[in-house]
Formats: C-alpha cells, structure tokens, sequence
C-alpha cells in the first residue's frame, strides 16, 4: 500500500518561531498543527516542551523558558534583565502566576513540583487575572514588571531599573510619572531618587548610596569644555563611575579628565565598576575620608550598611539634581 503524504504538514518549528519562540497547544493546532506533527516535531529535536501543552524553539536554560516551565511568566527584576535592563545579580527566577495556579513545576525540570517551601531559586508573585491580559507568553508587560520591583526590591535596585528605562528611552517623563501612580503610595518617594541623565548600573548605585548615607550628590557636571563629572559629592567630591569593562583605549583621555577634575578644585575619584558592585564599604570610606579632608567632619558621615529595603518618606533626602537644574 502506497504511503500517504501529507502535503499540508505544518512546520511546527516555524510556527513556534512565528510565535516568539514559545507557543501552546492550542496555537499550533490553530495552524492546522496535529498531535502526529507535535510529537514528530519533539523527537527530531526542532522544538522541546517546556511543560504540558507549551513548545518551544528557545534554549532550555533561557529564563523565559524556565519561567513558562514553572508555570507562569518573567516579572520584576527577571524581565527587566532579560530586556537589557540594569539588574545587579544573582537573583532568583522572578515568576507571575495566576492567583488560581496549581501543579507548579521546578525551573530545571517539567517533572518535578515545587511547593510552598521548595521553591528551588524561584521567587513567586500570585498576581490578579486583568495582568494575564498584558505582556506576551513568557513575560508580563513592562509596566508590570517595574510596578514589581519598586514595590518589593531594595531602593538602589529600584532606581537602578528606573534609571536604565529612562536612559535608554523604554520610558519618557509622562510614561514614569504615569506608572508611579501606580506604585503602593508607601514607595512613591522613589520617583525622587531617580536620575535620567545617569549613564550606567555602577554609577546609579553609586548615586543612591551615597545619598542613602546622607551626601548630597549632583550628577552631571560640567568640567572642561566637552567633559562632565558623573558625580559630585558634597561639592568636594569629583565622583567616576565607568560602567564599561574595557576602556584601554580612554586611558590618556580619562587621565586628561581627572586632571580637569582637580583643576576645577574637586577631588578626583576614579573607582571601578568591579569595585563598586563589591567594594563599596571601602569607596565609601575613601570618600568620607577625602571629605573630611576638605573640613567636613568625618564622624558624622552615616556608613552604608548594606541593602536598605525600605526608606519612610521623612527620612528620604532631596531629589538629586543635575547640573542643569543647578
């Protein structure tokens, strides 16, 4: 008997890539996709599952994959880091899920559940149904995602974020004063912390300890003709920050620069991006000690101590300025 071809036979790999790379069931048999061509499409190795009824063309280890694997979508720190955004790791898996959700799965393996306590690197967030209708198959929408963080991350993560959106263009000014109305009224004051002229992770985290400690810190000054500081710090300190990993090539203009510094009558400071994220404790000492130096008095500066989680709206200092504010 003569075999019968199916001239119709739906490109399963193609269709799930038309889909963003993750597609459900329904989807595919919606493009005329049989359970035959499923499984054939499995074995061959041109999609993988990543739980029951979800297929994929996305590595195995990517978070999308893991979040929709668990059962839900990237939200907070997780989906604003896989857009690029400025996230200091490590963090968990950051997963939306459904309020009524059930049969959760590990990250790592669609076989095994995960419970109440045995969450395996994967932070929860049982959110409402209207969420569900905003963001795509593995990611909630971004407006969401930064509600997320403002709301549950330390300040200095939450700026960091913020600053990276507004730098890059993801938001404008209308687009954030919109989307802290809606942020809890209790973590509104961040809007205050955040900069749009900062240029890099390092040097927004830099920012936002350093007023968390109690200096007053202006970004952006003008130096020289073409240069700016990235911060000044209690108008003594001549602050930066380079967020890049290689800048062999910038030596001499960045030694021209800190020469500018100094002439301008600022004390320059040139700490690594490696010794900010790991470091701080003793960049900050270096820089209350070069304070009290200029007549400050080194025993009233507050010492960072870690992660701030919250900060009551009394005890936040003034919005930090830019140079063309002052």
């Amino acid at each position: 008997m003569a075999t019968v071809i199916h001239s119709s036979m739906v490109d399963i790999a193609a269709a799930v890539d038309a889909l963003g790379g993750m597609a459900q069931k329904r989807q595919l048999v919606a493009r005329g996709a049989r359970d035959l061509d499923l499984t054939r499409a499995v074995r061959s190795g041109d999609v993988s599952r990543a739980r029951q009824g979800w297929y994929t063309t996305l590595p195995a280890a990517d978070p999308r994959v893991r979040a929709v694997r668990v059962g839900g979508r990237l939200t907070g720190v997780s989906a604003i880091e896989r857009v690029g955004g400025w996230v200091l790791g490590p963090h968990p898996l950051h997963v939306s899920v459904p309020e009524n959700s059930a049969r959760l799965r590990n990250q790592w393996n669609r076989h095994r559940r995960i419970g109440k306590y045995t969450k395996a690197g994967v932070e929860l967030h049982w959110d409402s149904p209207e969420l569900g209708d905003r963001g795509d198959n593995m990611s909630v929408a971004l407006a969401d995602a930064f509600v997320r963080v403002i709301t549950d991350e330390p300040l200095e993560t939450a700026v960091a974020a913020l600053d990276w959106a507004l730098h890059v263009g993801i938001m404008d000014a209308f687009d954030f004063h919109d989307l802290m109305q809606h942020v809890p009224a209790c973590r509104r004051f961040t809007e205050r912390w955040v900069d749009a002229e900062c240029e890099s992770l390092p040097e927004s985290l830099a920012r936002t300890r350093l007023r968390l400690a109690g200096h007053s810190v202006v970004s952006q000054v003008p130096v020289g003709e073409v240069e700016r500081i990235d911060l000044v710090v209690d108008d003594v300190v001549g602050l930066e920050v380079d967020g890049r990993e290689y800048h062999v090539d910038r030596f001499e203009q960045d030694r021209r620069k800190d020469l500018a510094i100094t002439l301008a009558g600022y004390h320059s400071m040139r700490p690594t991006a490696r010794m900010v994220f790991t470091e701080w404790p003793e960049v900050q000492r270096g820089i209350a000690i070069a304070i009290a130096a200029r007549g400050g008095n080194l025993s009233e500066i507050q010492e960072f101590r870690g992660s701030v989680r919250a900060v009551r709206r009394k005890d936040a200092p003034p919005r930090v300025s830019s140079a063309a504010e002052s």
